[in-house]
This record gives C-alpha cells, sequence and structure tokens, in this order.
C-alpha cells in the first residue's frame, strides 16, 4: 500500500470517529519526499484530502514517505524526528503539535 493510500484510508477512519476533530479547522500539507505532496483540511468535524493542493496551507510538514507511514502507524518518535530534522514543519510550530495530538487520538 503507498503512503498516500494510507492517508486516504486513514482519513476514512477519522472521519468515521469525528470526536477528536471537533472545533480543529486547519489546512495543512505534506510535502512527501517520494510522493510529493497533499493537502488536508479539517473543517466542521470532518477531514478531506487534496492532491490538487486548493488551499494555502497553515502549516507544511516535509517528511520522507516512510516517516510519514510510520508516523500515521504510531512508530515514528516524532520529538526525535523534530530534532534530527527528519520532518521539517513551515508554519506555526504550535499548530503542528496540535495536528500531532489529533493524529495520536486515531493511530
Amino acid at each position: 500500500m503507498s503512503v498516500k493510500d494510507e492517508i486516504y484510508a486513514f482519513c476514512e477512519k477519522m472521519n468515521a470517529d469525528p470526536g477528536h476533530m471537533e472545533s480543529k479547522d486547519l489546512a495543512f500539507q505534506v510535502n512527501l519526499k517520494e510522493s510529493g505532496p497533499i493537502q488536508m483540511v479539517i473543517k466542521d468535524g470532518s477531514i478531506t484530502v487534496f492532491e490538487d493542493n486548493p488551499y494555502t496551507p497553515e502549516i507544511t510538514l516535509i517528511i520522507s514517505d516512510n516517516n510519514y507511514s510510520k508516523l500515521l502507524k504510531g512508530d515514528l518518535n516524532t520529538t526525535m524526528a523534530f530534532m534530527t530534522g527528519s520532518v521539517k514543519v513551515e508554519g506555526k510550530l504550535d499548530k503542528a503539535f496540535r495536528l500531532l495530538e489529533v493524529v495520536k487520538q486515531y493511530q
């Protein structure tokens, strides 16, 4: 399964149980080093995936496909990944950490 397939499956899981996304409106982008950019928008308690990048993201994560797959599964030490540069964030770091907290609820 490609990381983009994993993203779609993860977002379906989130939409099936939207309680952790309430009042968390956020447009973010993940620049996958191998597969390219993909955007996700959390709005009104649901998440939508866009491959055509129609929004200006509030935050952008720059990460390898393999590390993003690990992040979705809860197998990535995000603190170490930030410290070592395996994950880079453009935008407000506090929003990135809030996003990671939401993701953790679905792992």
